[in-house]
This record gives C-alpha cells, structure tokens and sequence, in this order.
C-alpha cells in the first residue's frame, strides 16, 4: 500500500480509490484547502490574468496582427 502525507493535515494516509477526499485525508481537509484557494492564501506564481491581458506585448500584438 502506498502511504502519503495529507497537504493539509501532513497525516499520512494510505493511498487509496476507496478515499473519495484523496489526495486529502478528510472532507475537512479537502475543504480547508479550498477555503485557502478562495481566500488567496494559495496562490500560482506569476502574472495575474488581468496583467496578462492588458500587457504591453498584447496590444504589440493585436497591432501586428491587425486586431486593434
């Protein structure tokens, strides 16, 4: 059996089809971890999506191709 440390919780848990919160150990952890998600206590590196779509590159880009 595989065994692994819950992300939340760090309890190791076996790995298991039969879990339906995997990789998390518990309903409470799955839930935890979307509240950090949702409150951006977790976050992706790098630009927002927001400075993605009005970068400098964009409007190069939308120039170049005629979109502007």
């Amino acid at each position: 059996m595989t065994t692994y440390a819950c992300p939340t919780c760090k309890k190791q848990t076996i790995y298991s089809t039969e879990n339906p919160y995997r990789p998390f150990c518990s309903e409470r952890c799955k839930m935890i971890d979307l509240g950090e998600w949702a409150s951006e206590s977790h976050r992706i590196s790098g630009k927002s999506a927001k400075e993605e779509m009005f970068s400098d590159d964009l409007s190069e880009i939308l120039k170049n191709s005629g979109l502007e």
